[in-house]
């Protein structure tokens, strides 16, 4: 079974009137927590960036690849091994 679409994926950017990163996780995190059931969203793949620096980004979750396409939860910077 592949774990990628053959064609070209929507990003949705999401401004925010947060100021500081761990807000910005924190807000990530929440819509992880209450959005994952949505099979259309790809939490894993999550990045933060400053409004005026949207090229420089922060990845939040460690998003490798697991068996049966599933991705690390974890942080992006977690000791040890995936999992999840």
């Amino acid at each position: 079974m592949a774990c990628s679409a053959p064609e070209p994926r929507w990003i949705i950017h999401l401004p925010t009137t947060l100021t500081r990163l761990t807000e910005a996780v924190a807000l990530a995190v929440a819509l992880r927590e209450s959005l994952g059931h949505v099979t259309h969203i790809d939490f894993g793949e999550t990045t933060l960036s400053e409004e005026d620096r949207q090229f420089v980004r922060t990845r939040i979750w460690c998003d490798a690849r697991l068996p049966h396409c599933r991705r690390c939860p974890l942080p992006a910077d977690h000791d040890g091994l995936c999992g999840g």
